[in-house]
């Protein structure tokens, strides 16, 4: 019956006579329809699984429960004689209807309709069962008719001068009323295992067969005593139909044991003896069977169970010694020889310990060396599993590298990934060793414990918590670990690289740090070194002059761009570094780039990561910056996805995220403006949604390209439909700023056909009337372009600072802008929203929204940091009814949930269906 569908739903069909009952099993795919009594075996089977659909577990339930009444004879004829109920039923029956149906019931299914649904199943089963057995001549004579042989009984009851229901509640009150009605019938089975001196220094034991009362497990007996004496001088205890349910009970726990079929050849099914490998046979294989069958083996105490092993990790010695050179690809010696020079090796192998107490070396080799499952350890014999003996023969588990050993001691789990892509990866518990256990403490406390003195070279004031930062980066920097420094934007993590390089320089470091950051930050980065660590060498490695001739005992900085380091990489690879430091690290989220793929081939001591947004839109670009920072920290790519950011993201484990905050919490310092003590001296910062209407040109505008979108987005293909439906959402966002952004219109009007532009000159003219400044984000260079053209008309100063703004002229625009001289900054969100210090401004003006709230934050955060001493205002232009509210709501959700899982941004928005995508777009009228 393999082929019945028991996942989906099932419904009976209820019938009179109840035996022509039917079950009706569904999938997506078809019914197929069971009369009751074939229906038995179907349920029956289904008990024991999972998957199977309420319906079914309701009448599965019922079906077993009937064949319970059955077997004990709770069983009659209806009133009319011509079919079995399930009757009487006592006060316990009644409570087992009631349990089940309560415990059974589902939504479609309340408890009042699911135990009238089990009366009807037991009616079913006591009519059906009796027919399937084979039956004496004097039971088919008192088994009740069918409809179509009515006639043929009743004249058979009259010229027996008695009916046939009188004649058969006779009887089954006579049954009722002998004394072996009242002894348990119902049983289970269990095996004890016995042996005495000399079996066991034979390697044998004895296999008892043991019967218990079903209702009272400790009602027990064994077989011998239940298969010799019968009759009412019984010791046992337990009615005539005992042994019969014993039999099969054991014929069931010799399906899954085979070995137990010797017992069923005994005439009396007693005892029988195991040799060795029958012994291994139950300990390998039967014990854990028969559990699932609910069949118990049970051992004796002097028999000892209690050996037990653990994966012990720790620290080992590499074969060939520690004097091999360093390879191809592997990192050189780090700063402070020890815990992870190259010639550290990790291994975790099995510990053996008898009652807790670890075995010698000397009982381990005598435990491997053991040719029986049954061995004398310190006086005792003791029970050995072949698992056990199989772990003391081949102690050494496997090596594994030294972050993967941080791992399992931050974890307890050490993570073992496939050959292959398709395979699963698979977790062992662990035991770390005293080495581990060290350096595990110093991890958990880098942060806490009591800083380090900045290095008397550094001319600034450190904060109490950028001291703390500098103390950890010291910490996992001299243990050759990567680190990855997440604080908000304005909190100085500049200035603590700074501290960190000059702190190394006095520990003994002779190598330069290279620092890779984003064009727009080369300046800032060569002006704070010269301002706090006056006299140390600082060069760009940028544009076409570029040079690192002379520098490999200067000990100081060089800074170079992404874009330079991605093409000129191999030069950089040549230079022995102390400190690789990656620069608003987002910038490498995808590890499969060209720029991830040349960062990584740069070789040094330690590495550091700088971000205020680790994660921007899923837990794989924080896998790529730690990663990089530690290489082998959180396993593959691959391994990842399954074990942590598929789980978290899903939503479905809910403490994998904070399993998964335990192992990262050593490797990323995350500190926020809002943290207690972390930014006392920041002023206020006020938040503001500006709700705006569409003029009548935007809403034609907006409803056309919605019709016309979705027309040629039904008809697409899925790969067309992808691009189809981003140029909706960016054509719909550029309506919603102004008309001539989406109509291309570089010289025609603009006052007058947006409100946001009306909003922004209201803002700005009260700005510049308080001597304030302001900062406009925008998503599109091309929106900024008209209201540069705008704010000329109406003699605004500002300036406009892009992706191709030359990086001589940023650094320029930033001093102009600090000192006063242009008070309104319009800048593009990518280009400008990151690295940039400009708390000249006391206004943030987001003209549109971007899809992250991190990114918008970041943009904020150019004028809300270290340094601002006036409040901020914060204003977002948000067009009501329109696609950009609907994000805004997104974006709320979004920003709670941004320390733990962030959603897919656009792309996720196109894998909404069509009607999901219509209801997002379309226009809201108030």
């Amino acid at each position: 019956m393999s082929f019945v569908p028991v996942t989906g739903p099932a419904t009976f069909r209820p019938a009179v006579p109840p035996r022509e009952g039917v079950v009706e099993f569904s999938d997506e795919r078809r019914t197929i329809s069971l009369p009751i009594r074939a229906a038995l075996p179907v349920l029956t089977k289904a008990h024991a699984r999972d998957d199977v659909h309420p319906s079914v577990g309701l009448l599965s339930g019922a079906v077993l429960l009937g064949m319970r009444l059955v077997a004990a004879g709770k069983f009659e004829p209806d009133e009319a004689g011509r079919s079995w109920r399930a009757s009487p039923l006592d006060a316990a029956d009644t409570d087992r209807v009631e349990m089940l149906a309560r415990s059974r019931s589902y939504d479609d299914v309340d408890e009042q309709t699911a135990q009238a649904l089990v009366r009807e199943v037991l009616d079913a089963v006591s009519d059906a069962m009796p027919r399937s057995a084979p039956r004496s001549t004097a039971h088919r004579a008192s088994t009740p008719s069918s409809p179509s042989s009515g006639a043929g009984s009743q004249r058979g009851s009259q010229r027996g001068g008695h009916g046939f229901e009188s004649r058969l509640r006779q009887r089954l009150a006579r049954h009722r009323t002998d004394a072996d009605a009242d002894l348990p019938q119902l049983v289970t089975i269990s095996l004890r295992v016995e042996a005495d001196e000399e079996e066991l220094v034979a390697g044998a034991v004895r296999l008892v067969l043991q019967v218990h009362d079903e209702q009272n497990p400790l009602h027990l007996c064994d077989a011998a005593v239940l298969f010799t004496e019968s009759g009412p001088t019984a010791s046992h205890g337990f009615g005539e139909r005992a042994r019969t349910h014993a039999s099969i009970a054991l014929r069931a726990a010799a399906d899954v044991w085979p070995v137990l079929d010797r017992l069923l050849e005994l005439r009396v099914p007693d005892e029988i003896t195991l040799d060795t490998d029958e012994l291994v046979s139950l300990l390998e294989d039967g014990v854990g069977a028969l559990k699932d069958r609910g069949i118990d083996v049970l051992w004796p105490r002097s028999l000892g169970r209690d050996l037990t092993a653990s994966a012990v990790l720790d620290r080992t010695s590499p074969p060939g010694g520690a004097g091999k050179g360093k390879a191809k690809g592997q990192r050189e010696e780090p700063l402070h020889e020890g815990l992870f020079g190259t010639a550290a090796m990790f291994a975790f192998k099995w510990q053996l310990a008898l009652h807790g107490d670890p075995l010698t070396p000397e009982e381990m080799d005598e435990l491997a060396q053991a040719t029986a499952p049954i061995l004398k350890l310190r006086g005792h014999w003791t029970v050995v599993d072949p698992a056990m003996a199989r772990r003391a023969r081949k102690r050494l588990v496997r090596t594994v590298k030294p972050v993967q050993a941080v791992a399992a001691a931050l974890t307890g789990v050490v993570q073992l990934e496939p050959a292959d892509d398709r395979g699963e990866v698979s977790q062992t518990q662990v035991v770390v060793g005293a080495t581990l256990l060290k350096v595990r403490e110093q991890l958990l406390t880098a942060a806490t414990r009591d800083p380090v003195e900045p290095s008397p070279h550094l001319r600034a004031d450190l904060r109490d918590y950028q001291r703390h930062g500098l103390t950890w980066l010291a910490d996992l920097t001299s243990l050759g670990l990567g680190a990855c420094l997440a604080d908000d934007m304005g909190l100085g993590k500049t200035v603590t690289l700074i501290a960190l390089h000059l702190h190394r320089r006095d520990a003994g470091a002779t190598g330069p740090t290279l620092v890779v950051c984003p064009a727009s930050l080369l300046g800032n980065w060569e002006a704070e070194i010269q301002r706090f660590a006056p006299g140390v060498p600082v060069r760009r490695f940028h544009g076409t002059q570029r040079s690192l001739e002379d520098l490999e005992h200067d000990g100081g900085f060089v800074l170079t761009t992404y874009g330079t380091m991605r093409v000129d990489h191999a030069t950089l690879e040549q230079v022995p570094w102390d400190l690789v430091v990656a620069d608003e690290a987002q910038h490498v989220k995808n590890p499969q780039s060209s720029t991830a793929r040349a960062l990584r081939a740069i070789e040094s001591q330690a590495r550091v990561a700088l971000t205020g947004t680790p994660v921007e839109n899923n837990l794989t670009e924080l896998w790529a910056i730690l990663d990089w920072a530690t290489p082998g920290l959180l396993g593959s790519r691959n391994a990842f996805r399954k074990v942590w950011a598929g789980p978290i993201e899903s939503g479905l484990e809910p403490t994998k995220a904070r399993q998964f905050a335990d192992l990262i919490g050593p490797f990323l310092l995350r500190r926020r403006k809002s943290d207690p003590g972390i930014a006392p001296e920041l002023p206020a910062k006020t938040e503001t949604d500006h709700p705006l209407g569409l003029t009548q040109e935007q809403v034609v505008l907006y409803e056309s390209f919605v019709r016309d979108s979705m027309r040629r987005i039904e008809e697409a293909d899925e790969e067309t439909r992808r691009g189809l439906v981003l140029a909706l959402l960016t054509g719909l966002k550029q309506i919603c700023n102004h008309p001539a952004h989406f109509l291309k219109q570089s010289n025609g009007r603009l006052a007058g056909r947006s409100e946001k532009l009306d909003l922004l000159d209201e803002l700005i003219g009260t700005v510049l009337a308080e001597d304030g400044a302001v900062l406009l984000f925008t998503q599109y260079v091309a929106m900024a372009r008209l209201l540069e053209t705008h704010f000329a008309k109406a003699s605004i100063p500002h300036q406009f600072l892009h992706g191709g703004t030359p990086v001589r002229e940023r650094d320029a625009m930033v001093r102009r802008f600090q000192a006063g001289e242009v008070p309104v900054f319009l800048l593009s969100l990518k280009a400008g929203g990151t690295g940039l210090n400009l708390t000249r401004a006391d206004h943030v003006i987001h003209v549109d929204r971007w899809w992250n709230p991190a990114v918008e934050d970041q943009a904020t955060d150019r004028a809300y940091r270290i340094g601002q001493t006036r409040p901020v205002q914060v204003h977002r232009l948000i067009t009501q009814g329109t696609i950009e509210e609907k994000v805004a709501e997104l974006l709320t959700r979004k920003r709670a949930l941004a320390d733990s899982v962030l959603g897919g941004g656009e792309a996720a928005l196109t894998e909404l269906s069509n009607d999901e995508l219509r209801d997002l777009v379309t226009l809201r009228r108030p």
